[in-house]
């Protein structure tokens, strides 16, 4: 998986955002030993002090643990990964919300348009002239 790394926001916290979703996608398995470091930072193109902070923030989440000469791995509490799946989706789903907001849609014109694209409808489906 690629990394993306965008200068508008701190990087640290992009490294967090898109380790953990390897995480709760399953590109990290429960149990799973991380590279190094120095490893993963040169595989995103950050600096190793960038990594370590970014690392260090899910050890604070419980996410990944260290394991003092072994390095780290990733969490094998499933329940952890569940609650961070669901918060994650949580707050996508309010973005997503807040956008529509702003687009002048309200709460049941969001809701029909979801059951549409669920459906199949395409609104710029132009062939039903």
């Amino acid at each position: 998986m690629k990394w993306y790394i965008d200068s508008d926001r701190p990087i640290y916290k992009q490294l967090v955002e898109q380790i953990e979703l390897r995480i709760i996608s399953g590109v990290y398995s429960p149990g799973d030993k991380l590279s190094s470091v120095r490893d993963l930072a040169m595989d995103a193109g950050v600096n190793p002090n960038t990594m370590q902070k970014a690392l260090a923030e899910l050890e604070r989440m419980d996410l990944v643990f260290a394991q003092r000469t072994s390095g780290r791995y990733i969490t094998e509490d499933k329940k952890v990964i569940d609650e961070v799946k669901k918060a994650l989706a949580f707050r996508e789903i309010e973005q997503f919300f807040e956008k529509m907001k702003l687009l002048g849609f309200g709460k049941e014109e969001i809701l029909t348009l979801i059951k549409k694209v669920e459906e199949g409808e395409n609104s710029n489906d132009n062939t039903k002239r």
